[in-house]
């Protein structure tokens, strides 16, 4: 019986103190509920819940909206409200030649003529004023051929430009126009250029200008320098500015502009693979350094003077030149004829030396040479590298004025 008891006694002792430690714990439970119930239920409560309800702060509120608008207020947008009056849409009337199918084949032209026919043809482009009293910059392939030019402001205002000169090998035209104390763009004071750095294309891609006489704006970064493109139509495009800022069909002329609103280039050229339009993210600019030069001449005297001579005579160097001479490479050009009593001659320069570097520019084919030649002037020094039976040779070439 004594174990039969001793359960029963240990039992009872047991039962008794879970009963103890669950009343206390039944207590505070409730009593929290209690505590919770005044916040969220309740006659008693409702008091409680208007006392936890604060006021809308419209002060703060105020100071949170005029953050965000600041925020929005970026240097871009500064940028773009100060270039973009200065900023003009240009349309343009050429008058281009036609041949008649006919007169395109000797035969039909010997019995019915060389008929060719005049027709006036329209286009357009953009440009960027650069003094307060009217001067425009622009491309020569937006305007150089043009007999009529019409200038279009950002306040509307139209006007009947001049062409005060153009130059071909740049693609840079000079238009002015009629006015006082117009927006303008100052060209940049530094003119060092960073790889990376914001830049701002603006202009009249599509005659978009037209619709509300506002310029397009895009924004991009310097993405490369010194790209030596080459010739088209005559036109030596060398050291230009790369940038991924979407340039389009109408955009030629326009302003590239850097952060704080200074011009750094004007926008010329887009490369498009043949089986897409518009652009792609590689656009290219003329340099600041470069069209700062070529307008002050054209300004001061209406043209740029290159009327000098070489006297040199080169072709490329193809791969069968390359073997035969021992080059590491078919890049340069080599030369074929030098004439006598010319600068090359007295430069020290000799037929099938090869032409490596022209000055600054490093010289892979024979538009490179000419491009690079077309930043020079009349009585210039130029220094050039050249390799002659297998050794690298400087030579000094002077620049004369033709007779």
């Amino acid at each position: 019986m004594k174990p039969v008891k001793t359960i029963i006694i240990s039992s009872s002792i047991t039962l008794v103190l879970v009963t103890i430690a669950f009343s206390f714990l039944y207590l505070d439970f409730t009593k929290k509920l209690s505590n919770n119930s005044e916040i969220i239920g309740g006659s008693a409560e409702n008091s409680s819940v208007e006392q936890n309800i604060k006021p809308v702060d419209f002060q703060n509120k105020e100071i949170a909206n005029q953050s965000i608008n600041q925020s929005r207020n970026t240097v871009i947008t500064k940028t773009v409200s100060q270039v973009s009056p200065a900023v003009v849409g240009i349309n343009v009337t050429e008058i281009r030649e036609y041949r008649d199918p006919w007169s395109r084949n000797p035969f039909w032209r010997h019995y019915f003529g060389d008929r060719v026919y005049q027709q006036p043809v329209k286009s357009l482009g953009s440009g960027v004023i650069i003094s307060p009293d009217g001067y425009i910059i622009t491309n020569d392939h937006v305007a150089g051929k043009a007999v009529e030019v019409i200038v279009t402001l950002t306040d509307g205002s139209r006007y009947d430009a001049k062409i005060i000169g153009t130059d071909e090998a740049s693609d840079l035209c000079v238009l002015k126009i009629e006015g006082e104390n117009l927006p303008y763009v100052k060209f940049a004071e530094d003119q060092s250029l960073l790889i990376g750095e914001w830049v701002i294309a603006l202009g009249n891609p599509f005659g978009l200008f037209a619709i509300n006489d506002k310029p397009t704006v895009t924004v991009g970064v310097i993405s490369s320098m010194g790209m030596n493109i080459g010739a088209v139509d005559n036109r030596y495009y060398l050291d230009m500015i790369q940038t991924d800022a979407s340039i389009n069909g109408g955009n030629s002329g326009g302003p590239l502009v850097n952060s704080i609103g200074e011009l750094i280039g004007i926008n010329t050229i887009i490369y498009s693979p043949s089986q897409v339009s518009g652009s792609v993210g590689v656009g290219f600019a003329i340099p600041i350094w470069r069209v700062q030069k070529i307008v002050n001449e054209i300004i001061d005297n209406g043209n740029v003077d290159r009327n000098y001579w070489t006297g040199l005579n080169v072709q490329n160097i193809t791969n069968q030149i390359a073997s035969a001479f021992e080059l590491d490479k078919a890049r340069g050009v080599i030369v074929s004829y030098i004439q006598p009593g010319s600068p090359a001659e007295k430069a020290g320069i000799k037929p099938y030396d090869v032409i490596c570097k022209f000055g600054k520019y490093v010289v892979n084919d024979r538009n490179v040479l000419v491009g690079a030649l077309a930043d020079y002037r009349p009585e210039d020094d130029i220094e050039i590298n050249i390799i002659r039976n297998k050794k690298n040779i400087t030579k000094k070439l002077k620049l004369e004025r033709k007779k």
